[in-house]
């Protein structure tokens, strides 16, 4: 340590600080040279994601995986719900769904009855903030359902989802929700989709249709037999024996540590794996259901919550088992490096005399500095995504922060130190961090419905804008006669025309045209001094270093107005 060198018992120092070491302790120092090559040890590299190919007998049937997409508030929870015999939608702040869930169900094959058919069903939620997010349902999924409701019909974000699920080549089956309404008309929708290349099976198309309500239950068996029949046809199948591979569908900081619910493409995950997933690793600790039970494996087409990484990976990105804790940590250690260092390079623009100026001009432009905190990662991602679309070219909104889990003392520390405020969804202020937010001075918010939020920031970043100055004509009054008073100078007396002449700011017009604009220095009626004379009256006016007034001038006052800026 003397010498500058910081080592562990078992690492290797360098020959100068060795010998240095060595003079210090009075020992003998000899330094041996192997010949070239010889000390290179020759290891197998391991190779820790290679994909092998399956052979075509290792294959089995795996169930399908469902995404339900649709318009916000087509119905597409409370189907859910009705499948799944559960409730959700009245958890959900708003009626909004705001998480991915994840549920198996087991229905009796329609063609076989005795033998019981498995759907795992994703859950996107329909909101457009969290499109981001179903991009992604739509990536990992092998059938959608698009909800459309009977009674609105075709709504933008059903066009939205069509198109994710389209651009994904995944069949689509339709679910025309609400049929027991009053004004439903599912001949409309089948129209409007048929237009968009959706025609309906018994119409001659491809795109089978089912009339379903989820308030009175009708349909829903039909729904689910289609489902099978449809990834009969699609005949999904995967290998159970080989390491998991698969997709985070939902990431989040609970009690136990960071959890990921993966859905399971290929393979069997089991409890003792060591997953890799981006940049974090970890050892299977525990998988637990939708239901909350505790399982020893996961099979393909399965989502479970793991427990056990060491850190929350981004919604979407996939994991792989691997045989090796030592590469699969190497590895992630690496891969954190390279994306260490990659937001570094974005980071350090340095100020150079060219773009000082630039820099300068920048820094006096509005910013809105922002710190979001969410219960998951993909709604930290879809609010991000959200607040980037305010398109303004006046405020600028920086993001400096966005991470999963409560608002910590370190989010206050870094707020205050960069001036930005913090937006917490879905989550809780630790202990103590208000008292800390408070001495800071730095504020911080929380919200449960997205769009509460989004509107908000929107108003705060129009507050920011200057307010413009706006000049209002309060009144005007016509020079009638002059009078030149003995100690110099000349009173206007006025008839007002319209408004009032208050005292303050004035004009003095001649033709239309502005000659004078100055401050009133009396304003009089009869002998009194008076504040303000209403139309009709009549009245002296002197100006402050203006007495060249001619009979038919237009005095008019006039006051500023401030008007809050749009984006």
């Amino acid at each position: 340590m003397g010498i500058g060198v910081f080592a562990t018992v078992t690492q290797t120092v360098d020959e100068t600080a060795a010998i240095k070491v060595c003079a210090k302790h009075g020992v003998k120092f000899e330094v041996e040279k192997r010949e070239k090559g010889a000390g290179v040890v020759h290891t197998p590299v391991m190779v820790v994601e290679a994909d092998a190919p399956e052979k075509p007998e290792d294959l089995k049937p795996r169930p399908p995986v469902v995404t339900i997409m649709g318009h916000v508030d087509h119905g597409k929870t409370s189907l859910l719900d009705v499948i799944r015999k559960a409730n959700v939608a009245s958890g959900e702040a708003g009626g909004i769904t705001q998480h991915i869930g994840a549920y198996t169900i087991m229905i009796p094959h329609p063609e076989r009855p005795t033998e019981l058919s498995p759907i795992t069903f994703l859950d996107t939620p329909g909101h457009a903030a969290f499109s981001s997010m179903r991009a992604r349902g739509a990536n990992v999924t092998d059938i959608v359902i698009l909800v459309v409701a009977a009674n609105d019909g075709v709504m933008p974000q059903t066009l939205e989802a069509l198109s994710h699920a389209q651009a994904a080549k995944v069949p689509i089956l339709v679910a025309v929700n609400k049929c027991d309404h009053p004004a439903a008309n599912p001949l409309k929708v089948r129209q409007q989709l048929q237009e968009k290349g959706l025609v309906p099976d018994d119409w001659g198309g491809e795109t089978i249709y089912c009339d379903v309500s989820a308030l009175t239950k009708t349909g829903i068996d039909k729904l689910l037999e289609m489902i099978v029949l449809q990834a009969d046809l699609l005949e999904l199948k995967a290998n159970p024996d080989r390491n998991a591979k698969g997709n985070v569908i939902e990431s989040g900081l609970e009690p136990g540590g960071p959890t990921a619910t993966v859905l399971v493409r290929k393979g069997t995950l089991r409890v003792g794996d060591i997953v890799l997933c981006d940049h974090f690793y970890g050892r299977v600790r525990a998988l637990i259901n939708e239901d909350g039970q505790r399982m020893k494996e996961a099979g393909p087409s399965h989502a479970v919550k793991v427990l056990g990484l060491n850190g929350i990976p981004d919604a979407g990105i996939g994991f792989s088992v691997v045989d090796d804790e030592r590469a699969a940590r190497d590895l992630a250690e690496e891969r954190e490096f390279k994306a260490r260092e990659e937001s570094q390079q974005g980071r350090s623009s340095r100020v150079t005399l060219e773009n000082l100026f630039q820099t300068i001009a920048a820094e006096g432009n509005k910013v809105l500095k922002l710190i979001v905190k969410a219960d998951t990662q993909g709604s930290a991602e879809a609010i991000v995504e959200a607040l980037r679309k305010i398109e303004t070219n006046k405020v600028k909104l920086e993001i400096i922060h966005d991470a999963v889990g409560t608002v910590t003392e370190s989010d206050v520390i870094l707020a205050s130190a960069s001036k930005a405020v913090v937006l917490g969804f879905h989550t809780r202020i630790d202990n103590g961090v208000s008292e800390v937010a408070k001495r800071e001075g730095v504020q911080v918010k929380l919200y449960s419905i997205i769009y509460e939020l989004i509107d908000q920031v929107k108003e705060s970043m129009a507050g920011l804008l200057d307010p413009l100055l706006r000049e209002v004509v309060v009144g005007s009054a016509e020079v009638r006669k002059i009078f030149a008073l003995s100690k110099g100078g000349a009173v206007a007396g006025c008839a007002v025309t319209s408004g009032r002449i208050v005292r303050g700011k004035v004009r003095v017009m001649r033709k239309k045209g502005l000659i004078y604009e100055g401050v009133t220095q009396t304003l009089r009626r009869f002998q009194d001094e008076v504040n303000e004379v209403r139309a009709g009256m009549e009245c002296g006016i002197r100006i402050e270093g203006f007495d060249d007034f001619q009979e038919g001038d237009v005095i008019e006052t006039c006051t500023v107005e401030k008007i809050a800026q749009k984006l």
